[in-house]
């Protein structure tokens, strides 16, 4: 994730401070800089937590999520397992975003699948689309 990178002087007038004073807060560390050459970076973020400013969120508690469940049926124990491992590694390699939840559980009594899918519409879609893909194969 990229964030604008301030200089002392852009951040001293930011924040309508002196420029010694930005350096005085980044020498007691209250302010988190980066140092190049003789000079200090500021990331936006650590300028905004510096006054007070309240972080970005990427999702607010009024976005729409949505829930959905696939069940599968006639699914051998080590096909679940594999079902469970691929979901789990699509989650882990996605990029940093909101949050995607998917629980996979077995009946091996039934030898029946579920797969619950809880997260944003768009990232909800993307995943089931994979696991559209891999019942496809599954069929061949």
């Amino acid at each position: 994730m990229s964030q604008e990178l301030y200089t002392v002087e852009q951040a001293a007038e930011r924040l309508k401070l002196h420029g010694k004073t930005v350096l005085r807060a980044i020498r007691e560390e209250r302010l988190r800089a980066t140092r190049v050459g003789k000079s200090y970076r500021i990331l936006k973020g650590d300028l905004d937590a510096f006054a007070g400013v309240p972080a970005q969120t990427t999702s607010r508690a009024s976005d729409p999520w949505i829930t959905t469940i696939v069940d599968i049926p006639e699914v051998r124990p080590e096909l679940a397992q594999k079902w469970a491992r691929t979901v789990t590694s699509t989650l882990n390699a996605r990029p940093p975003g909101p949050p995607l939840r998917a629980d996979v559980i077995y009946d091996p009594d039934r030898n029946h699948l579920k797969i619950m899918v809880v997260g944003p519409p768009a990232d909800v879609v993307d995943l089931m689309s994979l696991i559209r893909a891999w019942l496809g194969q599954l069929q061949l």
